[in-house]
C-alpha cells in the first residue's frame, strides 16, 4: 500500500522537475510551476516520504488510507539555494491496488469571539522583540509540537503565538478569553489560538504584542506575520511567520497545520487558494516609550 502511494507521489514530484511531464499535475502543483517561473525559480532535486496512518474499508469494499505526505524540494533562484518542504494531512481510496481518489484533508475551523484588546486595563511591560530567538523558534518547531503548549487540530495561530512569544512578546490578559493574548493552565485566549481573532488583535493592540500594518510583502522582515483569507470573505483562515526573504526580497515563510518551511508567502500553490485570497501583512514592533 505504501509502495502505491510512493509511485503516485513520485510521479508528481518527477513532473514538477521535469516539466514535460506537466498534463500530470494538478491545478495545485501547476501554480506552483508558474509561480517558479515568475520568481525565476526552479526545482533542482526533490524527496518525498509517506507515513501512513488509519487504513479503513468503506461500503463498498474500497481501502481508505489517512496518510501523510512530506515533500523536500532544493530551490534555485539565481546563485541562491534553499530548501522548501510541505506535509499534507491526504486520504486516499485503493481499489484493486490501484488509487482511485487522493486529495488533501480540509481541517474545521476553530471557534472564535470577537476578541478585546484591553488597553486601557494593562500595566505596560516595555519589551524589546527578540526577532532571531522568534525565528529560531519557528525553525525547531514548524514540523512538530512543543509539549510545552496545548496543540490543536488547526495550529497555524497557536504555532506562531509561540513564536512570537519565544521573541519575549508578553502575554497579557489573563483569564479572559476574548480579551488579550495569552496561553496558560491549559486555558487561552481566541486571540492565540484562531487566526481571525489574532489578525483583528493585532490590528487594534496599543500596548504588549502590537504590530504596523504594511501593504506590501517586500515591507515585512523575518519574525513579522502574514495573515490569509482564503476566500475573500473578510474572515481570516490562516497564518504565517516569515523566517527568510528571497532573492527577490520577498518572504519565505514557516507555519503548521499544514506544515511548511521556506514556503513562498502567496500559498498560490496551496489547495486552499482562490483568486479571491485577500491578505493582511503585519509588521510587530517593540512596545517602548
Amino acid at each position: 500500500m505504501k509502495k502505491i502511494l510512493m509511485e503516485l507521489y513520485n510521479e508528481k514530484l518527477q513532473a514538477l522537475i521535469n516539466l514535460g511531464q506537466r498534463d500530470k499535475l494538478e491545478d495545485e502543483l501547476e501554480r506552483k510551476i508558474k509561480l517558479n517561473e515568475e520568481r525565476n525559480t526552479e526545482i533542482v532535486k526533490g524527496n518525498i516520504k509517506v507515513h501512513i496512518g488509519e487504513i479503513s474499508e468503506n461500503e463498498s469494499g474500497q481501502e481508505e488510507i489517512l496518510h501523510q505526505c512530506h515533500y523536500q524540494f532544493l530551490m534555485k533562484q539565481k546563485d541562491h539555494f534553499y530548501l522548501e518542504e510541505i506535509v499534507e494531512d491526504r486520504k486516499a481510496v485503493i481499489w484493486n491496488n490501484e488509487v482511485i481518489g487522493d486529495c488533501a484533508i480540509n481541517f474545521p475551523d476553530i471557534s472564535e469571539q470577537s476578541p478585546r484588546s484591553l488597553d486601557d486595563y494593562y500595566v505596560r511591560q516595555e519589551f524589546q522583540y527578540d526577532r532571531l530567538a522568534a525565528v529560531q523558534y519557528a525553525e525547531r518547531w514548524w514540523n512538530s509540537h512543543n509539549p510545552n503548549y496545548k496543540n490543536f487540530e488547526v495550529n497555524c495561530t497557536n504555532f506562531v503565538s509561540q513564536c512570537l512569544h519565544a521573541g519575549e512578546t508578553p502575554m497579557r490578559g489573563y483569564p479572559n478569553r476574548s480579551g488579550g493574548w495569552w496561553m496558560q493552565q491549559n486555558n487561552w485566549s481566541y486571540s492565540w489560538s484562531v487566526a481571525n481573532s489574532l489578525t483583528t488583535f493585532l490590528g487594534k493592540s496599543k500596548v504588549g504584542l502590537r504590530a504596523q500594518q504594511v501593504y506590501a510583502p517586500e515591507e515585512l522582515q523575518p519574525g513579522d506575520i502574514i495573515c490569509y483569507d482564503f476566500q475573500g470573505d473578510g474572515r481570516f483562515d490562516h497564518t504565517t511567520f516569515v523566517i527568510a526573504k528571497d532573492q527577490n526580497n520577498m518572504p519565505l515563510v514557516n507555519a503548521q497545520t499544514y506544515n511548511s518551511r521556506m514556503r513562498y508567502w502567496s500559498y498560490v500553490d496551496s489547495t486552499a487558494y482562490t483568486p479571491q485570497i485577500k491578505y493582511k501583512f503585519f509588521h510587530i514592533i517593540d512596545d517602548t516609550r
